[in-house]
C-alpha cells in the first residue's frame, strides 16, 4: 500500500510511525539505503535497514542506534586484546549480524538475509534493501577518501566534504521485491533522511528514479530540516555540498519530477503540502506526521483506507 525510501534515523522514525497508523504493517515496504553497509569483526553490518528494523521492532537504543539495554562484552574483550573496536556493536546487535552473515556467505541475496533479521526481532513490516549489489558511498574530506563508516566514525564526520560517490551504483539494479514495491504501492514516500548519502544512493540505483519519475500514483517527500537545519547528523553539511537548500524548498527542488507534494514544516509555493511540526521526538510526533503524510497522500489520490493508532505496548509492526 506504501512504499517509503529510508535511510537512518528520520526515515526509520516514520516507519515506525506509519506501520502503527495502517491496519495491516505489512501493508508498508521500507527500500532502505545499504550504500552505508560494511564489513568489520568478520560480519556484514548494515545500519540503515537495521535502524528501520529495530525502529519497527520497538527495541532502538534511547541514542537512537543499536538495540537498548544491549550489552558490549565483545567490544569490551577486543579492547582487551588490543585491537580497535571503532565501530561500536553491541552484543545483541552483533548476533543478528552474525545470523545476516550466515546468509550471506552461504549465497543468500542480501534481501533474503534482512528478512532473516527482521523476522528474528518480529517485525511484520517489509524492510527492502534497495538492491542486493554491494554498493559503497566514498566522501572525499580534507583531501582524502573515505569509506562512509569511517568518515563518520573514525573521522567524526570532520569536513570540508568535497565529493561524495557511490560505487557500483550505474551496475546496480533494484530487487525484485523493490520494483514490486514500487509499481504497487498506492502511496510513495521519500522519508525525512539525507537526501545526498542516505536517498541518493537509493535513487542511484538504475532503474529507481525511472520507476518514480514514471509514477502513477502520488508521491510525497518529507523535509529533514526543522527551522532550515537538519535535526541531528551531517545532513546540512551535506546539502551544503551538493547545494541543496536547508529548507523545504531545497528538498522539492532536489525531488523535482519524482514528488507531486511535500510535508514540512513550511510551506512550499507552487508544490501541494502538509505545514506541520516535522519533530519526530516522540510517539506523539511520529504520529502527526504520519497522519499529515497520509492525509496529504488521500488528497493527491491516494486510495488509503481508513487508519488507525496502535496503543504504546503493542506488538510490534
Amino acid at each position: 500500500m506504501i512504499a517509503l525510501l529510508s535511510g537512518g534515523t528520520g526515515g526509520a522514525k516514520l516507519a515506525r510511525a506509519l506501520a502503527e497508523a495502517l491496519a495491516d504493517p505489512a501493508d508498508l515496504a521500507v527500500i532502505a539505503n545499504v550504500a552505508d553497509d560494511v564489513w568489520v569483526y568478520g560480519v556484514h553490518v548494515s545500519p540503515d535497514p537495521d535502524l528501520v528494523t529495530y525502529w519497527l521492532a520497538d527495541l532502538i537504543d534511547p541514542r537512537g542506534y543499536g538495540i537498548r539495554g544491549d550489552s558490549w562484552h565483545v567490544m569490551e574483550a577486543l579492547a582487551a586484546y588490543g585491537r580497535d573496536p571503532w565501530f561500536r556493536l553491541g552484543d545483541r546487535d552483533l548476533a543478528l549480524c552474525l545470523i545476516r552473515t550466515e546468509l550471506l556467505r552461504a549465497g543468500r541475496r542480501k534481501t533474503v538475509a534482512q528478512q532473516a533479521v527482521a523476522d528474528a526481532v518480529g517485525v511484520r513490516t517489509r524492510v527492502l534493501p534497495a538492491t542486493d549489489t554491494e554498493l559503497r558511498t566514498r566522501v572525499r574530506a580534507a583531501g582524502s577518501w573515505f569509506d562512509f563508516q569511517e568518515f563518520m566514525v573514525r573521522e567524526r564526520a570532520r569536513g570540508p566534504i568535497e565529493a561524495v560517490e557511490v560505487e557500483a551504483a550505474d551496475d546496480a539494479a533494484p530487487t525484485r521485491e523493490v520494483e514490486a514495491a514500487l509499481h504497487s504501492a498506492r502511496l510513495i514516500v521519500i522519508g525525512p533522511s539525507n537526501p545526498v548519502i542516505s536517498i541518493g544512493p537509493i535513487l542511484a540505483v538504475r532503474g529507481v528514479r525511472g520507476a518514480l519519475a514514471a509514477r502513477t500514483v502520488p508521491a510525497i517527500a518529507v523535509s529533514p530540516f526543522v527551522g532550515g537545519r537538519a535535526v541531528k547528523g551531517p545532513t546540512d553539511a551535506f546539502c551544503a555540498f551538493a547545494g541543496i537548500e536547508s529548507s523545504a524548498r531545497g528538498i522539492a527542488n532536489a525531488y523535482a519530477g519524482l514528488v507531486d507534494g511535500i510535508v514540512a514544516d513550511e510551506p512550499v509555493d507552487g508544490l501541494p503540502h502538509r505545514v506541520t511540526d516535522t519533530r519526530m521526538d516522540d510517539r506523539a510526533g511520529r504520529a502527526r506526521v504520519a497522519q499529515a503524510v497520509l492525509s496529504l497522500g488521500r488528497e493527491l489520490g491516494a486510495r488509503i483506507p481508513p487508519t488507525t493508532t496502535r496503543s504504546e505496548g503493542a506488538k510490534a509492526p
